[in-house]
């Protein structure tokens, strides 16, 4: 008797950093980036906006029989969050509130399943970033690199030069935290790829913070 085979898996977002990730694993899947409202509610903290709306868009996509994987990225700094810029002047605001801090990237992750049911994962990263003067950040601005990346920068991109150190998963930085996503994709039936099919690439993550780093805002460094 032939075992029953996995139900097709899509992956809710827009993001090419979500899909190479989701694709280093060796994973198959369809891409439907969903539209929804991102407006953050009144009163709503980081971790319950990501959740929520990685919710949302699992949501839109899903349907009986089908894994609808998503996701939100967001970058925490004191009691400000700081999604993607819309231009390049508040690239750099963001860049200027980062500059020396320690600052909380969270990701919501959502899977639905094949009977609709919604399952979530809130992801957290400290992330120490150096001092930046006025010079390098008008450089990086200018490289295009930080107008679609949450926070205004790229851990994987040019943005590395800028991350002194990590606490915490370095995928989640980038989009996705693969140990909870394919913790969710494995209990609603989406098992390993074969290893011959993951991609051999790998990336070595940053050291962890220390506990000299300053935090932004009134935020403080805490070992979980």
């Amino acid at each position: 008797m032939k075992p029953c085979a996995a139900p097709p898996l899509i992956l809710a977002s827009a993001s090419p950093r979500r899909r190479r990730l989701l694709a280093s694993i060796g994973y198959r899947f369809a891409v439907e980036p969903p539209a929804v409202d991102e407006a953050v509610h009144s009163g709503e903290d980081p971790a319950a906006y990501v959740t929520r709306l990685a919710a949302l868009k699992a949501r839109h996509v899903a349907r009986p029989g089908v894994v609808v994987l998503a996701a939100d990225t967001v970058v925490a700094c004191g009691a400000m969050l700081l999604g993607k810029p819309r231009d390049d002047g508040e690239a750099a605001r963001m860049l200027r509130q980062l500059s020396g801090c320690v600052h909380e990237v969270l990701t919501g992750v959502a899977v639905s399943t094949p009977s609709l049911q919604t399952r979530t994962h809130v992801e957290r990263t400290r992330v120490a970033i150096a001092e930046l003067d006025a010079a390098t950040i008008r450089w990086y601005v200018d490289s295009g690199e930080p107008r679609d990346k949450a926070g205004a920068y790229a851990i994987q991109g040019l943005g590395a030069i800028f991350v002194e150190r990590i606490e915490g998963n370095y995928a989640n930085v980038v989009g996705l935290p693969l140990p909870a996503a394919c913790r969710l994709l494995a209990a609603a039936g989406i098992a390993l790829p074969n290893a011959t099919l993951a991609g051999s690439r790998s990336t070595r993550e940053p050291s962890r913070v220390g506990r000299d780093s300053r935090t932004c805002g009134n935020d403080r460094l805490r070992r979980r």
